[in-house]
């Protein structure tokens, strides 16, 4: 089994250019015989070059592509709301006149198709299988609800006989019991 790795454009480029300065300082005039083909240093050199001058280009290439296309999300993100009222105005103005739509490359809205009995009864019967699910009620039934409190003393304030205030004990929780729907469980 091969095993392969990839590299950055970046090492490429610097271990071509390191071949490159290698050949042309160790090996000036030689001559190499790669597959059925010879080369001198000085093809060898140029052949490399072109290969840096490809990868720089891609490079650039690359770099404004993507300045592109952050301007065309950009001018997307301004014009296109603009755009869509648009085509819903020009859509609204002529309703289902085909021909006048189809002038601005518009089609007019398809009405919803009807529902079969099935779908119907299917519909009714999710609604009402996710109200018993999240214990949803009407508001009648939520107006017979009542909460009860028991055990709890309520004692009358009056007006203290001295300026200084004295501080009263709060009810604790034992006093009072829960109420609602959860206290009936």
């Amino acid at each position: 089994m091969s095993r392969t790795t990839s590299t950055s454009k970046a090492a490429t480029l610097a271990q071509l250019q390191a071949v490159i300065d290698g050949l042309q300082t160790q090996l000036p005039n030689a001559q190499f015989t790669l597959g059925n083909t010879t080369f001198t240093t000085a093809t060898l050199v140029q052949a490399l070059q072109g290969l840096v001058a490809a990868i720089k280009a891609a490079n650039a290439a690359q770099a404004s592509a993507e300045v592109a296309v952050n301007a065309m999300h950009d001018a997307a993100a301004k014009v296109g709301p603009v755009f869509l009222a648009t085509k819903r105005t020009l859509v609204t103005m002529y309703g289902n006149a085909t021909d006048k739509l189809a002038l601005f490359g518009l089609k007019p809205q398809k009405a919803p198709a009807p529902l079969t009995a099935d779908q119907l009864a299917a519909r009714k019967a999710k609604a009402n299988a996710t109200r018993e699910a999240r214990g949803t009620t009407s508001a009648k039934q939520k107006k017979s609800i009542k909460g009860n409190v028991t055990g709890v003393t309520l004692t009358p304030v009056t007006a203290p006989s001295d300026p200084a205030p004295t501080a009263q004990p709060a009810p604790t929780a034992a006093t009072a019991s829960p109420s609602g729907p959860a206290a009936k469980q």
